[in-house]
């Protein structure tokens, strides 16, 4: 037994080798990922359920959140206002909830199938409300920002960043995992600039936005950037690898 049967094993038959786990090790020997057979992954702290096959979160993306969410600790106001745009499963946004009391975010997904795997990941994870009548967080249909109202101290997102030209995603992966969540059309760059190009006008003042990217997209986001009046400043993820950047509007 490998140690993705163990897992499956112990996660979602509690150690019983019954029929259904035998027919789930056959779906994994098809290359099917583990965390859609299971049903859910850990995410900083929560547990996101992968109900209606979203994007499944990486680490890489969790690196970042994590310093996303210390960031805002230390200096965002009392209430951050944040907006977790192209949400997929919600993962960034429910991982910000439960961190930082008094938080209130609204999830942008353009694919309407996931608004119930949002609401369920934000309900299972028991912050629904800061008090019984007091919402923390608001699910909307929203093709970028066509949908979305108001505007936010932090702009958190992992966009569809991939180049499909570039042959880069692993045959698996683009097999059973959401397309439209994957792949960001010329260079993958087409949905970043238009992020970029809209943030301004839904960032408070000081507000930033995080959005994490491919590696060799650094100078092109860059030049982008500077070109919509914004300040970009590259990070390294866990590999050290140049996976996210953060922007604010150029004074």
């Amino acid at each position: 037994m490998n140690r993705e049967e163990a897992w499956l094993l112990e996660e979602k038959y509690n150690g019983e080798k019954s029929e259904g786990f035998f027919a789930d090790c056959e779906r994994l020997r098809s290359g099917e990922p583990l965390a859609y057979i299971i049903g859910f992954v850990p995410f900083l702290h929560t547990t996101i359920y992968l109900d209606s096959r979203p994007l499944i979160p990486r680490s890489e993306t969790e690196f970042w959140v994590e310093k996303a969410i210390a960031h805002i600790r230390s200096v965002a106001p009392k209430t951050p206002h944040i907006l977790d745009l192209c949400a997929g499963t919600g993962a960034i946004g429910v991982a910000v909830l439960r961190a930082i009391p008094g938080t209130q975010v609204t999830f942008g997904e353009v694919d309407k199938t996931h608004l119930p795997t949002i609401e369920k990941n934000v309900e299972e994870n028991r912050i629904t409300y800061d008090t019984i009548s007091a919402p923390r967080s608001t699910v909307v249909q929203s093709d970028l920002f066509e949908n979305i109202k108001g505007k936010f101290d932090y702009i958190l997102t992992n966009p569809p960043y991939i180049d499909r030209e570039a042959n880069t995603v692993d045959k698996h992966v683009e097999a059973f995992e959401p397309h439209l969540a994957l792949f960001g059309g010329e260079d993958g760059l087409e949905l970043i600039e238009k992020i970029l190009k809209n943030a301004s006008r839904y960032l408070l003042p000081k507000g930033e936005l995080w959005l994490e990217h491919e590696p060799a997209q650094v100078e092109s986001i860059k030049t982008r950037a500077a070109h919509y009046g914004l300040r970009a400043t590259v990070h390294n993820d866990q590999y050290g690898v140049p996976r996210y950047s953060t922007f604010t509007v150029a004074q």
